[in-house]
């Protein structure tokens, strides 16, 4: 008979074999770029009208309910996203169209990122603003202290 915990544990290696899973599909059926160990939530939501155009970096976590778009059918854009090396796109966040997310970002939950971010930024609001400077964040974007 199984313990409790031995059925949170399998049920954790299931949901990460999933999320392994997901990004194969992603990547070889939608042509989407996704790094190494990069973790994407099953409720996140990627551009699959414009796939080629979601780029994301080796260890970045997109937690659930993050969007990307890489298309605007209001103004006929089709434009690519990138995402950097080591990031965190938080809960309910939302990235426009043409926006290029630097290395060690995180953005916070809700989020709304319409320019340009640079590397080792953590931005939040909306529009997204940049709140602390010279962040250092490890895998997932998890910051470091």
């Amino acid at each position: 008979m199984f313990t409790n915990k031995a059925i949170q544990k399998l049920l954790f290696h299931i949901r990460h074999l999933l999320i392994y899973l997901r990004n194969i599909y992603l990547t070889r059926i939608h042509g989407m770029t996704i790094g190494k160990d990069v973790r994407i939530s099953l409720k996140a939501h990627l551009d699959k009208t414009n796939p080629r155009g979601v780029i994301i970096g080796d260890g970045s976590y997109l937690a659930f309910g993050a969007t990307i778009l890489c298309h605007d059918m209001s103004r006929n854009i089709f434009s690519d996203v990138k995402i950097g090396r080591n990031c965190f796109i938080g809960a309910h966040s939302i990235i426009l169209p043409g926006v290029t997310i630097g290395d060690e970002v995180v953005v916070a939950a809700g989020a709304v990122v319409t320019k340009d971010i640079g590397n080792n930024t953590m931005v939040a609001g909306n529009p997204a603003k940049p709140i602390r400077q010279n962040i250092k964040t490890g895998k997932w974007g998890i910051l470091k202290q």
